[in-house]
């Protein structure tokens, strides 16, 4: 017969007098906040030496727009190349 190991959390919230033990017993899901312009997006990441991203940041601050719209651009570029659906969205504000 094994025997069970003591729920630690639960002693030295006895221990201290605390009153959420049974806040302890439960496992809470966080919640979390998606800023509402990323809704229904999924980040795209990769690593690149860092003057490829000050280059990016430049180009940005040259044609005063976002690296998100450079990037989108560029996917559109790649898309086309290969005949598939220029689907990336481009904003006409720099944010």
């Amino acid at each position: 017969m094994t025997k069970q190991k003591p729920d630690l959390a639960n002693i030295l919230a006895d221990a201290g007098g605390s009153r959420r033990k049974n806040q302890l017993e439960v496992d809470p899901q966080p919640e979390t906040y998606t800023q509402p312009g990323r809704a229904g997006t999924k980040p795209i990441t990769g690593h690149f030496p860092k003057q490829v991203r000050d280059e990016l940041k430049k180009l940005a601050i040259e044609r005063d727009t976002t690296l998100q719209n450079l990037m989108a651009e560029a996917f559109n570029d790649l898309f086309a190349k290969y005949g598939k659906p220029e689907i990336c969205p481009v904003s006409d504000k720099a944010e």
